[in-house]
C-alpha cells in the first residue's frame, strides 16, 4: 500500500507525516506534528461551527457556510476561540520563513483577519477570487455572494518569505499578476458527488486556484499543510505540483474521497515532465489558465505548424523550448529569430493525432 493511500492514526503521527491524511480533529493532530516543520499553511477553515460538529437548524436541515442565516447560529466567542486555536498550531508548525493562506467569506474572514495579526502573522495581501459562475441569491434580499477573500500572510513581520514573481507573471501571459482571480467554481467532473448525486462536499475549492496558491510560495519538494482537507483539493495539487503535502480531516467520508482522488495523480517533475469571445475577447484570456484548468497541462508537448521546432509546456504558464524559456510569444520569436511572434497561431498541440493551434482552447472557451 503506498505511502498516501490510508488515513493515519491519531497515536502515530509524533513524526512528520509526509503525504499523509490524518483522520481527526485539526487542532488536536495539529498539536502533534513538530515545530517550525512546514512551508506552507493552506487553510478553508468552517463557516460554521458547533465547534466540532455540523451546524444544523431547529428542523434538524443543515446550514451552509454560504446561507444568510449563518449567523443566527453562531457563538462568535466560541468561533474565535476556536481560530485562534488553530491559527497558533499553525503558526507553531510554520518554519521563519513560511507562509499561510486561508480563505473565507464575509461570514468569518474579517474575524480571522484581526486574529491573525493579534497572533503576530505579517499580512502581505488579501486575494480576491472573483467567480465567473457564483451561486445566485434566491431571496433576492443581498447581493449575489461572486466572491472569497484569501489572506497571504508570513510568519512574521521578519520572515524572508518566498514569492514566486516570475511564475506569476508567466501564468498571467507576461504581465504583472494582480490580486484578484478571476477562477470559476469547480463543476463538472472536478466536483465530486455521492451516490445521489449531490454535491459530496458544500464548499469543494477549484483545483486552479490552489495551483496558483502553490505555484505563488512553495517550490518543489516543499511541504504543504492543510488542517481542514475536505476532499483533498489541496493534496492532489501538491502531488500533482511536486510538492508534500499533510493533510487533516475528520470526516471519514471526506477523506476516503480525498484518498481515491490523490491515488490518480501523477505528478510532474520540476520542469514539467511528468470555452466563444471574439478574438479581441480572446487575447485577454491568459496562457496560463488553461495550465490551471487542465486543458494543456504542464509537460504537454507544442510544435510549430510543420513540428520543426518543439517546446514543453510548464507548470507556470510559461513554455520551455531549449534553452529558451517564457511566454508562448517570447519563445515563439526566440525559436524563429524573430522580433516577435503571436503565440496562440504559431504554435500546436496534438488532439487526436492532429495538430491543433492553441489558439482554438480561447474559441472553445465560454464567455464568463
Amino acid at each position: 500500500m503506498q505511502p498516501w493511500s490510508r488515513p493515519i492514526p491519531l497515536e502515530i503521527t509524533r513524526e512528520l507525516p509526509l503525504d499523509q491524511i490524518l483522520l481527526g480533529d485539526a487542532v488536536r493532530m495539529l498539536r502533534m506534528l513538530p515545530t517550525a516543520s512546514v512551508h506552507c499553511v493552506f487553510a478553508d477553515p468552517p463557516y460554521n461551527l458547533q465547534l466540532r460538529g455540523e451546524l444544523r437548524r431547529p428542523d434538524d436541515s443543515l446550514v451552509d457556510g454560504v446561507d444568510d442565516d449563518w449567523d443566527k447560529f453562531t457563538d462568535f466567542a466560541a468561533y474565535d476561540a476556536f481560530t485562534h486555536e488553530w491559527l497558533a498550531e499553525c503558526r507553531r508548525v510554520l518554519r521563519k520563513d513560511g507562509t499561510l493562506w486561508v480563505i473565507g467569506s464575509y461570514h468569518n474572514i474579517f474575524r480571522i483577519g484581526a486574529i491573525l495579526q493579534e497572533l503576530g502573522f505579517w499580512i502581505l495581501n488579501d486575494v480576491i477570487w472573483r467567480k465567473s459562475n457564483p451561486m445566485p441569491n434566491f431571496r433576492g434580499r443581498r447581493f449575489t455572494n461572486a466572491h472569497e477573500t484569501l489572506i497571504w500572510a508570513a510568519r512574521g513581520q521578519d520572515s524572508r518569505y518566498r514569492f514566486n514573481y516570475q511564475a506569476m507573471k508567466s501564468l498571467n501571459d507576461d504581465q504583472q499578476m494582480r490580486s484578484d482571480w478571476f477562477i470559476p467554481l469547480c463543476t463538472g467532473a472536478e466536483r465530486l458527488r455521492n451516490a445521489h448525486g449531490l454535491k459530496l462536499h458544500p464548499t469543494q475549492k477549484p483545483e486552479a486556484l490552489l495551483h496558483r496558491v502553490m505555484l505563488a510560495s512553495t517550490q518543489p519538494g516543499d511541504i504543504v499543510l492543510d488542517p481542514f482537507l475536505g476532499t483533498g483539493t489541496t493534496a492532489v495539487v501538491a502531488r500533482r505540483l511536486s510538492r508534500h503535502y499533510i493533510g487533516i480531516e475528520r470526516h471519514p467520508a471526506y477523506v476516503e474521497a480525498a484518498l481515491g482522488r490523490v491515488r490518480r495523480v501523477r505528478p510532474v517533475s520540476d520542469d514539467g515532465v511528468a470555452t466563444s469571445p471574439t478574438k479581441r475577447e480572446a487575447v485577454r484570456i491568459p496562457f496560463g489558465s488553461f495550465v490551471e484548468n487542465g486543458a494543456l497541462p504542464a509537460g504537454t508537448a507544442l510544435f510549430d505548424r510543420m513540428r520543426r521546432v518543439q517546446a514543453v509546456v510548464v507548470a507556470d504558464g510559461s513554455i520551455r523550448a531549449g534553452v529558451h524559456q517564457g511566454s508562448i510569444h517570447k519563445v515563439g520569436a526566440a525559436v524563429t529569430n524573430a522580433p516577435s511572434c503571436n503565440g496562440w497561431t504559431f504554435w500546436h498541440f496534438e488532439r487526436d493525432g492532429v495538430l491543433v493551434a492553441i489558439d482554438v482552447l480561447r474559441s472553445e472557451t465560454p464567455p464568463a
